[in-house]
């Protein structure tokens, strides 16, 4: 089965053909970092306005690039929740009228949940990654807007167990990062800056949240503070108390490493709060997505969590952790074979499902 899927939930236009459910025969993104760097950070409009620009010759070069023509889609799947509403409009409306035209199946894909179906996907020479997941299965989201763990009972029933109750992980990497003076997008430049040769993740010793000893939420926003608090001092400091010194080059490096840290830690305190509800089997899935899990530091506690647990992680390749289209194409074939799908009035939400 060939899938169309299409993605515009925010600042990247995406289309791509996936053949079964995972193998990936073309992942086409058109990232709009230019267009919002002056702004250091995505403006609505703007984004809504390049989607328009770009969707037709997306979703062209990536039936091009996996070498078939329109006729041969069997269902067009789109991420039509959550995101702006504006840039969802443009991915819904593209979707709706090809499944129409074409009289092919529609199905909606919540954008959240297609990133826990991301570590399944491989390339069309890449040999295909172990498909079985056991359910009930444990999932994570980590990016720029979400940051969530799942309880996944199969493809189609997702229940979230805990989410941030402030910023984002990724939000909180931007931000810290424009802390710090790097350039935009933050994330990507405080994890070069974190990776720096000699850089001492001890060097801060920043605050983890924790919200309370059973809590599966997350919090960012303290450890934002301390990372603004180190680098300009704290507001209303006492007369006793020495004054702050600025950070050298390599001091913003320590930072940078010690930040890091205290954001991994906080995912991996709570993931491993989380298991305790999946004791009852030994060969748990870990699915985990989100534009975050490219990090390194969080990739490589991951792995190193996974094999201490026993569990069988999914970790995306790096291609797929952003926001792409292979993963709603992915997901929307496991609704199809569970006989899901979506009617042709259906509508962008700004909201996830759950």
């Amino acid at each position: 089965m060939l899938i169309l899927g299409i993605e515009s939930s925010c600042d990247e236009t995406a289309a791509s053909v996936v053949q079964d459910g995972t193998r990936v025969l073309s992942s086409i993104v058109s990232s709009q970092h230019d267009l919002h760097e002056e702004y250091a950070g995505v403006v609505p409009e703007l984004a809504s306005r390049a989607h328009v620009e770009r969707i037709l010759p997306v979703i062209r070069e990536s039936l091009a690039e996996a070498g078939i023509g329109l006729g041969m889609i069997d269902a067009v799947a789109v991420g039509n929740r959550p995101g702006l509403i504006g840039s969802l409009l443009v991915g819904v409306s593209a979707a709706r009228a090809l499944a129409w035209s074409l009289g092919k199946p529609l199905v909606g894909i919540d954008h959240v949940h297609a990133h826990l179906y991301s570590g399944l996907l491989h390339g069309p020479d890449e040999p295909p990654k172990p498909e079985a997941i056991r359910f009930p299965a444990l999932g994570l989201v980590v990016s720029g807007g979400h940051t969530s763990i799942y309880r996944l009972d199969s493809w189609t029933r997702v229940t979230r167990l805990g989410g941030t109750i402030d910023d984002a992980i990724g939000e909180a990497y931007d931000k810290a990062a424009t802390i710090l003076g790097l350039p935009y997008p933050g994330g990507p430049n405080l994890d070069r800056l974190a990776s720096s040769p000699g850089a001492n993740p001890a060097a801060f010793d920043l605050p983890i949240s924790r919200l309370g000893p059973d809590s599966l939420d997350f919090s960012f926003s303290g450890l934002k503070t301390a990372v603004l608090y180190a680098t300009r001092g704290v507001p209303g400091r006492r007369e006793d108390h020495p004054p702050h010194v600025p950070l050298d080059d390599q001091g913003r490096t320590n930072l940078a490493a010690s930040f890091q840290k205290a954001a991994a830690d906080a995912v991996l305190l709570k993931l491993k709060r989380a298991l305790v509800q999946f004791r009852n089997s030994d060969s748990l899935a870990l699915l985990t997505g989100g534009g975050v899990t490219a990090n390194s530091l969080l990739r490589s506690e991951l792995q190193r969590f996974a094999r201490e647990q026993r569990l069988d992680l999914r970790l995306p390749a790096r291609q797929y952790t952003v926001d792409n289209a292979a993963m709603i194409a992915g997901l929307a074939f496991q609704f199809l074979q569970s006989g899901h799908n979506s009617t042709l009035d259906l509508q962008a939400a700004p909201t996830t499902a759950c």
